[in-house]
């Protein structure tokens, strides 16, 4: 097993950073430019019933899912944001499926804390050096989090046009200027 501080750990990067510069091209010809011809339970729903999925982030506590040593440091805030991250996206469903006026504050409230968990763990994993004792979970930050890292972005941007009459930076968003 390579130590926490040795250069072959930057792979776990390298694949974020790919990962995510491939899902934001696929929701930049895809998404962005269909956003505001959609109804914003149209674009959300998905996006939150991706989310839902986010107890998986208790892999990072689950034995069989990481080799031993992963710093606990980063394994129970990661874990627990993920855990809150998509309970708070279950709770958000119905407001959004029934275009109910606590839908927008529920998104905002999902959206913030979950953007928040994916950054924290992230710079958490680096800090501590996680990368090292992924194992199976190793597809979590080198696919899922690139995912959700754009559907975050989506989401802020559809949350952002719906907001008022701001125009010009409804546009910059949009088209991810």
């Amino acid at each position: 097993m390579r130590a926490p501080g040795d250069p072959m750990l930057n792979i776990l990067t390298v694949n974020l950073v790919c990962s995510t510069f491939v899902f934001w091209v696929a929701a930049r010809i895809y998404v962005l430019p269909k956003l505001p011809q959609l109804e914003l339970r149209t674009v959300l729903l998905p996006i939150l019933l991706l989310h839902a999925g986010r107890h998986l982030g208790l892999m990072f506590l689950s034995p069989g899912g990481t080799y031993a040593g992963m710093p606990p440091q980063f394994a129970y805030p990661a874990a627990l944001g993920d855990l809150l991250a998509a309970v708070l996206a279950v709770a958000a469903i119905p407001a959004v499926a029934a275009n109910s006026r606590i839908a927008r504050p529920l998104v905002w409230i999902f959206n913030v804390e979950g953007t928040l968990d994916l950054v924290a763990a992230i710079t958490l994993a680096t800090t501590y050096g996680a990368a090292a004792f992924m194992g199976a979970a190793y597809w979590i930050p080198a696919f899922w989090v690139p995912a959700l890292l754009v559907t975050h972005y989506i989401t802020f941007a559809v949350l952002w046009r719906t907001r008022g009459s701001a125009q010009a930076p409804r546009r910059a968003i949009l088209n991810g200027t």
